[in-house]
């Protein structure tokens, strides 16, 4: 048993199964049904988080009716054809000692025509805050054809070896809307008093206990959204879920944060405090005498579970991101190796930013997520033949393809110009809120260490250097540079903005590493919409500069919605008293002022600032390929190839590594 973490490392008993210890690996949208059926791709990305200790694992959820299919990955719903690849992987995970719960779910006023192409079915017929569409209020039949919608994908749960189900409450889904008053308004037997809001989810709960038998796990996950004034707040939810324990209709609830109305602390950011659904999850434990209680939301490292169990807040709890982020975490926590745990940065850029998108998900610091049939996982397979490999350049694609390649066995030179690993990275971790990129950097240094790889850092190597090493594979991971032209989407036909060669002109490059000396008042140009403009505004007002940032898309940091990260970082950036202008772009700088063009009027205005700062696309520092483009294994990497963000440049790291 682990003496760091004593309070996770305990079973607990589940109904008639044994949890191993008291991290599960929860449910989570992965996308990845090929013509809506489980698949190789999720075979390999739920045995490799069984293989790596998670007690209970919770198979994403899918829809139970053809009015709430939700994604184009989602599984078929009323289809027998699922289980037989269901069994695959509840057969494989068994075998690995995990215990397999599938989630059912239905969301009701919330759904997403554009994939369903049916109504959104709910009790009272509002609208939805997916997208813009109205919903059809069910009729009493209509109802009960659910309820038997939810039976029926139980019992395919049963028949595919799930030891149980886990009811989808949460989120202000179809359950939680007959639960929450402002959306059940009906008359009907459905509606109206607290008994009968309750009667939909008891019924779909009492119906799957006869259907599945006495030994099926019943569990629900619920959310709190207190917020937002039309949600249940905490006692109401109280008074739910201590009206389901006391009949014995659940086993388990899990409690997380967030709903449709508020999408950003579904899956919580850096803006977020960690640990976020535990209070809630402490606060039901209070009411519950049989059903275990499971803490989610923002609960990153093994430390904080241990915390939250030792404390008594929850009996269980369910890290998802981390568990993307590295697959084996439990089993690191539990042999004290916890400095070995590659932990998620709450970055959302590959999990929750491609499921925005409707791809399947990844992850950005662990890029063989979704991709464990092909790459092994998060485990590589020797060389056969290890050879002598140099990495030039330590920023995300060096250290990647560096620490692979020495875990393959590989005799790994990694050269850095700079003083430190990390590359524009390491100024990434510097903005506000953003830390745990740092924490990443130090991890790859101690891995590093660990492969015995030879870091040489203040090294600069010249063409002829790197040909006379002698190695037989060189990987240029470079990086790139600020263009210095100011060059902005919206203006294609300026290749740079007149003036931009004055000398109170910087990089964001520039600022975050203290190279540039900016005066008190200052124009952020922001071409990318990400977290360069975004980040370094914030870090820039947060040291009590007035900033204006310019942006040629709809919104700041548009390019972050997908991540959600853009409406807790514009609120952060408008406490710090940042002003912007948007759908604008900047048609020349003064030295004291910058002219910007409104456009989508064509009307011009001034205004005046210290200096201008650029947040543009950067250029690939890529002199080094072209001069040896013609010698044999050499191979680019990251912004060297191109331009573009951390995710391409750590998924291009392995993917060369895994190649050698």
């Amino acid at each position: 048993m682990s003496t760091m973490f004593p309070h996770i490392a305990q079973p607990l008993k589940l109904r008639q199964k044994t949890l191993r210890n008291r991290i599960s690996f929860g449910a989570y949208t992965a996308n990845m049904s090929e013509n809506g059926l489980p698949a190789e791709r999720h075979l390999g990305y739920y045995t490799e988080r069984a293989l790596g200790g998670a007690a209970m694992i919770v198979v994403e959820p899918i829809p139970v009716h053809g009015t709430g299919v939700l994604t184009r990955g989602n599984f078929r719903h009323s289809d027998d054809a699922i289980i037989p690849g269901f069994r695959k992987i509840t057969d494989a995970c068994h075998e690995l000692g995990s215990v397999m719960i599938h989630q059912l779910y239905h969301i009701g006023q919330h759904g997403d025509a554009d994939n369903s192409f049916m109504p959104n079915w709910s009790p009272s017929g509002l609208p939805s805050y997916h997208d813009s569409n109205g919903s059809h209020q069910m009729t009493d039949a209509q109802i009960e054809e659910l309820i038997d919608s939810f039976v029926r994908a139980a019992s395919r749960a049963y028949k595919s070896g799930f030891d149980g189900i886990e009811l989808f409450a949460a989120y202000h889904a179809v359950i939680d809307q007959f639960w929450t008053p402002w959306s059940n308004r009906r008359d009907d037997r459905w509606g109206g008093s607290f008994m009968n809001r309750m009667r939909f989810s008891t019924r779909i709960a009492e119906r799957i206990r006869n259907v599945c038998g006495q030994d099926f796990i019943v569990g629900m996950a619920v959310s709190m959204d207190e917020d937002i004034e039309v949600s249940l707040n905490i006692e109401s939810m109280q008074e739910i879920i201590a009206y389901h324990d006391q009949r014995g209709l659940i086993d388990y609830v899990t409690c997380g944060t967030g709903s449709y109305f508020d999408f950003y602390k579904l899956i919580p950011t850096v803006f977020y405090a960690e640990n976020l659904g535990a209070g809630y999850a402490e606060k039901l434990k209070l009411v519950t005498k049989h059903a275990k209680v499971q803490a989610e939301s923002h609960i990153r490292t093994p430390e904080n579970a241990n915390i939250v169990i030792g404390q008594g807040q929850a009996d269980m709890v369910s890290i998802v991101r981390g568990q993307i982020a590295d697959p084996h975490l439990v089993n690191k926590a539990l042999n004290d190796n916890p400095e070995q745990i590659r932990s998620c940065i709450s970055c959302n850029q590959m999990c929750w930013g491609r499921r925005n998108r409707d791809y399947w998900i990844s992850c950005l610091i662990n890029p063989s997520a979704g991709r464990e049939f092909e790459w092994g996982g998060d485990r590589f397979i020797p060389s056969n033949k290890p050879r002598r490999i140099l990495v030039v350049g330590g920023g995300p694609a060096g250290l990647e393809a560096a620490r692979v390649a020495a875990e393959r066995g590989h005799n790994v030179t990694l050269v850095e110009a700079g003083p430190k690993l990390g590359g524009q990275f390491r100024l990434a971790g510097i903005q506000p809120r953003r830390g745990q990129i740092a924490d990443l950097i130090n991890w790859y240094e101690r891995q590093l260490q660990k492969l015995q790889v030879n870091v040489r850092l203040n090294t600069y190597f010249e063409a002829p250097e790197i040909s006379e090493f002698g190695a037989e594979s060189i990987i240029l991971a470079t990086g790139s540079l600020p263009s210095g032209t100011g060059f902005q989407r919206a203006l294609p036909q300026l290749d740079s903005i007149p003036g931009v060669d004055k000398e109170n002109v910087f990089s964001v490059e520039d600022i975050m590493n203290r190279s540039a000396r900016p005066g008190k008042r200052i124009i952020l140009l922001d071409d990318n919409g990400h977290w360069q403009g975004g980040g370094t505004a914030l870090h820039l007002a947060e040291q009590k500069h007035k900033v204006t940032i310019i942006t040629g898309w709809p919104a700041v940091a548009f390019e972050l919605a997908r991540s959600h990260s853009d409406w807790p970082l514009r609120k952060a950036l408008k406490k710090l008293g940042v002003s912007w202008k948007t759908e604008s772009a900047i048609t020349e700088w003064h030295g004291d002022a910058a002219t910007i063009l409104d456009l989508a009027s064509n009307k011009k205005s001034r205004i005046k600032a210290d200096c201008l700062v650029l947040a543009t696309t950067n250029v690939s520092a890529n002199e080094l390929s072209r001069e040896l483009q013609n010698e044999d294994n050499i191979y680019s990497i990251g912004d060297a190839l191109a331009p573009r963000y951390a995710n391409m440049a750590i998924y291009e790291g392995r993917k060369i590594a895994l190649s050698l």
